[in-house]
């Protein structure tokens, strides 16, 4: 059975608990509990998990009441109860969403019965895990989406970064860990899944190369059983970047994120001190903390998405540009298409930058990238792969093709290749262009065909929500402005 099979079944099941209360977004949680216990038993750890707790003794119970209630206590006690970190993380503050004992036998009976190894004996638990929370941020109503980027780009991003052995890399967002996963899969293809490397350095890769940061309880505990199920002990911290924890959060040759969009609640600053510029917007703190975070080497490197608004918005918007175009070589903007992500209408982008070794002048211009003008809408009918890209990544590779990336392109920026390529979506402004525009980056978006011919419009229904989206953005910054002029 393929990872897509499972995880339709398992999904699926969420159906016949709907009449125990249980939301998508609770049954996730349920299923999270429920997967690291079966989980021990084919990784073999069970060894951190008390005998009468372990996998095999619920799915032989037949007592479904006494069953169920075994399950209670062990959720309430194992944080204490395991010596295993991972463990007391994933179960911490655990409760369940189900009140039917009949249907807790039901999930461990459906689980037990799976196949959780394709034809060629790849385990296949991570894709499954993957695909499910895929699903989970599809469902409007669980909210879930804001913490999950599609996997295209994310892959797309990682790619073009190119990390390499040895390096350290951060998510400050981390969401479900989805960046620093890929991070790590792109490196274990390219290496044979670590196989030749010693035990110091497979230690390193598994433990410390890759690590991120995620305030909210729900999704740190998806991303620490997401992280575990593709084989990573990465440290995962449960926290706020933009307190005073964010501060140890440095030295990375890395950075891939997906910032929350929106201002901090109730208009307040940042509780850090070390921002040049503190503000109400947290993707204008995030981009701070990011280009702050890179080791100044010259090489250190980031990938981040941001909505439209960091790109334009003046006061400490402008400065910030300024700040992060002096110490960083901001080579590369992507004007993603609408209708990618999980919330209507966000207009979003990805900076490609590299931190310099000085602080001043380190970027010389900026290529921009349409991949939002006279593009189709992605959706069920148009699905967003990853061959949506080739254009891009013809530009900004001068020549390689998606198909073959990852295998021929290591990182490096080829100006005289980028200038060779003809590409009425692909332009170069220089920095100068841009100071005198305020530092303004809302640029590098071609004519519009659509203005001039209705046909190509879309959907009425689709662009009012888009329009009605934009508004609402909009309405927070202004009040977010207010609140600080008061």
């Amino acid at each position: 059975m393929s990872a897509d099979e499972i995880a339709n079944k398992l999904w699926n099941l969420c159906n016949v608990l709907r009449d125990d209360g249980v939301t998508y977004h609770q049954y996730l949680n349920e299923l999270t509990y429920i997967l690291f216990l079966k989980l021990s038993e084919v990784k073999d750890f069970e060894k951190h998990i008390p005998e009468q707790y372990r996998w095999r003794s619920f799915v032989e119970e037949t007592d479904n009441i006494e069953a169920f209630n075994r399950y209670r206590k062990f959720l309430a006690e194992i944080s204490n109860e395991s010596s295993s970190a991972s463990i007391k993380e994933i179960y911490a503050n655990a409760s369940t969403s189900l009140r039917k004992p009949v249907n807790f036998n039901t999930l461990v009976q459906a689980i037990d019965e799976l196949d959780w190894y394709e034809e060629n004996d790849r385990d296949t638990m991570g894709d499954i895990y993957e695909s499910l929370l895929e699903k989970n941020a599809g469902e409007k109503k669980s909210g879930a989406g804001q913490y999950f980027t599609p996997r295209p780009l994310i892959n797309i991003m990682v790619a073009l970064l190119a990390p390499k052995l040895g390096e350290r890399w951060n998510d400050p967002a981390a969401g479900t860990f989805g960046f620093m996963i890929s991070a790590d899969d792109y490196l274990r293809r390219k290496t044979d899944n670590y196989y030749y490397l010693n035990e110091k350095d497979r230690k390193f890769q598994k433990e410390e190369a890759f690590s991120g940061v995620e305030l909210v309880t729900d999704a740190h505990r998806l991303a620490l059983m997401n992280a575990r199920l593709h084989g990573m002990e990465s440290s995962i911290h449960l926290n706020d970047t933009l307190t005073e924890f964010g501060k140890s959060q440095k030295n990375y040759d890395g950075v891939l994120a997906n910032p929350p969009f929106g201002t901090k609640k109730g208009g307040e600053r940042p509780t850090r001190d070390d921002f040049t510029f503190p503000t109400s917007n947290k993707q204008l703190n995030f981009l701070q903390h990011i280009y702050r975070s890179l080791k100044k080497d010259g090489k250190a490197r980031a990938a981040v998405v941001l909505p439209d608004n960091v790109l334009f918005e003046d006061g400490d918007g402008q400065r910030i540009r300024k700040d992060l175009m002096d110490k960083c070589n901001l080579h590369t903007i992507l004007r993603l298409p609408t209708g990618i992500f999980y919330a209507a209408g966000v207009k979003t982008n990805v900076l490609f930058f590299t931190r310099g070794k000085e602080e001043l002048n380190n970027t010389q211009g900026v290529w921009f990238y349409d991949m939002r003008t006279n593009v189709p809408n992605y959706g069920k009918r148009t699905p967003f792969t990853e061959k949506a890209f080739e254009g891009f990544v013809e530009a900004y590779t001068g020549g390689i093709k998606v198909a073959t990336l990852e295998k021929e392109f290591n990182g490096a920026i080829d100006e005289p290749k980028r200038k060779s390529i003809k590409d009425e979506r692909w332009q170069y402004i220089t920095r100068e262009s841009i100071a005198k525009k305020n530092d303004s980056l809302d640029l590098g978006l071609i004519a519009d065909e659509s203005i001039s011919n209705a046909d190509d419009l879309g959907d009425p229904v689709e662009i009012a929500k888009e329009a009605l989206a934009e508004l609402n953005s909009i309405t927070a910054q202004l009040n977010a402005m207010l609140k600080d002029l008061a």
